[in-house]
């Protein structure tokens, strides 16, 4: 049975979300603040963190940078239920570390599906296990046993979203693959609304890896058609930009 923790402040959110999930079968445990929400995530080490933003003591933001830079919880997923629902609270919301971002009101199947697509993709993780996929091609090489790749000859830890948005992208090296087919293999569902979603990753993931992310060479915008990884077979280290 998969535990998940609720930290959220509003006690009517909290008991509809807890409720909802243990119809689910899941096995669900709450704090009502930052301090407490960190404390517990810490010492139950649960499958998956459903994390409000606007919280006393300590604010979602924090929570999620703290979670994300300890080693016990830095692969857990943590999906944002906030009612923060302007783009730069999304942008910050996955700059801290968010897998994923739900907004209130939301519908209670939707927060479900979400939850499974989390689930599932860390049951799987890492997903480039299979002998058929390409692990490696030019300067990217992905290391198959955590969200990590070499990439010319250095080593970059990505997150879990991350890892899995750049394995799917070279899987399908040197063609654009649409913001919807992204939306569905990566994170499970494919509403037009949520494209800001994989924007944001892409963003994080060109500073992770381009000399200039403002100018990108390897990982492209293909103006209509989505994102084309486009990686030399033959390269030299380059120059990173100051």
């Amino acid at each position: 049975m998969f535990r998940i923790l609720i930290i959220d402040s509003d006690l009517t959110t909290s008991e509809l979300v807890t409720i909802s999930l243990e119809v689910a079968e899941y096995q669900v445990d709450w704090a009502s603040d930052g301090i407490k929400g960190q404390a517990l995530a810490l010492q139950l080490m649960p499958d998956l963190i459903m994390l409000d933003l606007l919280l006393p003591k300590v604010d979602g933001f924090t929570v999620c940078r703290r979670l994300r830079q300890d080693d016990r919880t830095a692969n857990v997923p943590i999906l944002i239920l906030t009612a923060l629902e302007q783009t730069q609270d999304k942008v910050k919301g996955f700059d801290a570390g968010a897998d994923d971002y739900l907004t209130k009101p939301f519908a209670v199947e939707e927060m479900l599906a979400r939850v499974q697509a989390l689930l599932r993709r860390r049951k799987q993780l890492p997903q480039a296990t299979k002998p058929t996929e390409i692990l490696s091609y030019g300067p990217l090489t992905l290391v198959p046993t955590k969200p990590e790749v070499i990439w010319f000859d250095r080593l970059v830890k990505l997150t879990c979203l991350e890892f899995d948005l750049l394995h799917y992208l070279l899987q399908h090296h040197g063609r654009a693959v649409s913001l919807i087919e992204i939306l569905k293999k990566i994170w499970g569902h494919g509403p037009d609304d949520d494209v800001e979603t994989i924007r944001i990753h892409i963003k994080n993931l060109r500073a992770k890896l381009e000399p200039d992310r403002f100018h990108p060479r390897y990982i492209k915008t293909v103006h209509g058609a989505g994102y084309r990884l486009e990686l030399p077979k033959i390269y030299n280290l380059p120059r990173v930009a100051r």
